[in-house]
């Protein structure tokens, strides 16, 4: 079982950037490929990134260029640097992990957390 607890969420104007944390507690075998996905109200989820054991990580069009995923292995902890936020950015934003490698699984991780809220301003 895999346990992961997002932080950094924040309203923000357009251009301004945010770090998300999650902190990832459980089995470590089942946190092989890790990632961030988000899901704004009405829509369909949105796989974002996703970061590898190896450090390898693999992103969205539409963040490509302006978010950056990187993993603390000595503290469990996962981030998600956003920069040059747009409105459309506007979601949950949640935290996830799988045990299977990222190249099999895409963007549908096993385990997700709660969610942090990221609201984004004109």
């Amino acid at each position: 079982q895999v346990q992961l607890v997002e932080s950094g969420g924040g309203s923000v104007q357009a251009g301004g950037s945010l770090r998300l944390s999650c902190e990832a507690s459980g089995d470590s075998g089942s946190r092989n490929c890790m990632g961030w996905f988000r899901q704004a109200p009405g829509k369909e989820r949105e796989g974002i990134g996703s970061i590898d054991s190896a450090g390898v990580t693999d992103y969205a069009d539409s963040v490509k260029g302006r978010f950056t995923i990187t993993k603390d292995n000595a503290k469990n902890t996962l981030y998600l640097q956003m920069n040059s936020l747009k409105p459309e950015d506007t979601a949950m934003y949640y935290c996830a992990a799988d045990r299977m490698p990222c190249v099999w699984i895409g963007y549908e991780f096993k385990y997700s957390g709660q969610g942090t809220q990221v609201t984004v301003s004109s």
